[in-house]
């Protein structure tokens, strides 16, 4: 019976260092000499090693020992089951209350080992990945980035792979569009399709994992003769072209500069950077992509004669309130709209606002919960609230049948708190039966400007008669009725002449 060795496996000891050539040598001289030491020396090595060679030659082939089972290995199916409805996502901290529900009793870090395995194997099976042959004039790939706070709007012609890298502010739906428009004009032509991954200022809606493209979007596509196209929802590998130029565009053009005082600065380097990185050869197509511009451009499509109209953004329903909603803040429009659906394109800066094609409001862009009011939607300027008054007793009527300076003078009275107003009230209108109307008017003036709100004040005022002082606001001409006296000319006082 064979001896293994406890480590190696081997027979007869630890392993033997020598190639298999080497040993075929070995068992040749030993079969021609028949002597372990006459081989040894014949080949140059020691008479035990000789005797290791011709031992494990004359063993029969060993069987190999059976795999013991694993404690994971009844939950392989639940652990597989489980990364195919994630995508492979799902960690093994979270499989683990699951298996243990199902009786697993082992440690997390068996758990771990099957999960990567499963996760490795997953990975094998997920999708089988080809190359791609894309068409002259067929696809172009566009996608937006961000780094620093900059966003770079990124697109690449996928048969002759020229680069196309703008900067921007946003990355709303005209800003996008505005540079997908740029884009034609510098490639000389349109593509059949443009595909993008679902990013919202393009997408209108998904029913049944379909996108369906934002008005505005489609009015785009339908101007220029391209048909949109949408990625799988996270699925950055169908787009593989595009996201692999946007991390270019950081690595080499962003991040060296450090940074760009203007977007006009921004965009002048993008575009010398364009010239350059177009100008030499791609190293996957092994040609200059300038020079596969210059053959594809006779399938594109021609541009426009004309620029396509204010693609609209969205469409609001206008409230009773005369405004719309955009960006968590309100635009208001003329009246003759509410209830009607009205189109919204941002331009410049600004919201316009319109109405089968007509413009009917301009507002420039407010901040979420703010508010861009126009006076003339709503026939007047904003005031502030006035409170009616509505007299309901007999004292209330007759003191309100004193005019404007009664109702200043009750706003007044109950603003200060005055306790009693009602009695008060009664006891000014019994005041005009001794003094007339006029004259109590005339004190409630006084009154009023002092801020005295009794009827006993009232009634001081109008006792005191025409000898209380007349109060004048700062800066008006005091005028005096003052006493006539003689006068003389100045002649009068000049010194007699000396003799």
């Amino acid at each position: 019976m064979a001896v293994f060795h406890p480590v190696t496996g081997n027979p007869e000891g630890p392993s033997i260092v020598k190639t298999a050539r080497e040993q075929l040598d070995i068992l040749s001289a030993y079969k021609e000499l028949g002597s372990y030491r006459a081989a040894a020396e014949l080949c140059g090595t020691t008479h035990k090693t000789v005797r290791r060679v011709v031992a494990r030659a004359r063993q029969p082939p060993t069987v190999a020992r059976p795999e013991r089972p694993k404690a994971t290995d009844p939950y392989l199916m639940l652990i597989a089951e489980k990364l195919r409805a994630t995508d492979g996502r799902m960690s093994a901290k979270r499989l683990l209350p699951l298996c243990q529900a199902a009786g697993y009793g082992g440690s997390i870090r068996n758990l771990r080992r099957a999960v990567a395995v499963a996760r490795a194997a997953h990975r094998r099976e997920r999708r089988v990945y080809r190359p791609w042959a894309p068409v002259p004039g067929e696809h172009l790939v566009i996608d937006w980035g961000v780094e620093a706070g900059v966003h770079v709007f990124c697109a690449v012609l996928a048969w002759s792979r020229v680069r196309f890298v703008r900067f921007a502010a946003r990355e709303d739906q005209p800003t996008t569009l505005r540079l997908l428009a740029e884009c034609f004009e510098a490639l000389g032509g349109v593509p059949g399709i443009v595909l993008a991954d679902r990013m919202g200022c393009l997408k209108g809606g998904v029913v049944a994992n379909v996108v369906v493209p934002a008005p505005g979007y489609i009015a785009f596509a339908a101007h220029y003769g391209f048909r949109p196209d949408f990625c799988e929802a996270g699925d950055p590998e169908s787009k593989g072209m595009v996201e692999h130029l946007v991390g270019y565009a950081k690595r080499d053009l962003m991040i060296p500069a450090g940074g760009w005082p203007t977007l006009e600065t921004a965009n002048e380097a993008a575009r010398a950077w364009c010239a350059e990185r177009n100008g030499v050869i791609h190293s996957e197509i092994a040609a200059v992509p300038l020079d596969r511009l210059a053959t594809e451009r006779a399938v594109l499509r021609p541009l426009p004669s004309l620029r396509p109209r204010i693609a609209p953004t969205a469409s609001r329903r206008v409230d009773r309130l005369r405004t719309v909603r955009y960006g968590s803040a309100r635009y208001s429009v003329p009246g003759a709209f509410i209830g009607r659906r009205v189109e919204l394109a941002v331009l410049a800066g600004e919201l316009v606002i319109t109405h089968r094609g007509a413009e009917i409001a301009r507002h420039r862009l407010a901040a979420p919960g703010e508010l861009s009011l126009d006076d003339t939607h709503y026939g007047r300027p904003a005031g502030a609230p006035v409170r009616a008054i509505r007299p309901r007793t007999a004292a209330e009527l007759a003191f309100c049948s004193l005019g404007p300076v009664a109702e200043a003078f009750l706003r007044a009275a109950a603003g200060s708190g005055t306790t009693r107003l009602a009695h008060e009230l009664s006891g000014i209108v019994e005041l005009g039966a001794a003094y007339g109307r006029d004259t109590v008017v005339t004190a409630l003036e006084r009154a009023l400007a002092f801020r005295r709100y009794g009827a006993a004040d009232v009634r001081a005022i109008l006792e005191a008669g025409a000898g209380t002082p007349v109060v004048r606001p700062p800066g008006a001409r005091l005028t005096l009725d003052l006493p006539a006296v003689p006068v003389r000319s100045l002649a009068a006082y000049a010194l007699e002449k000396g003799r």
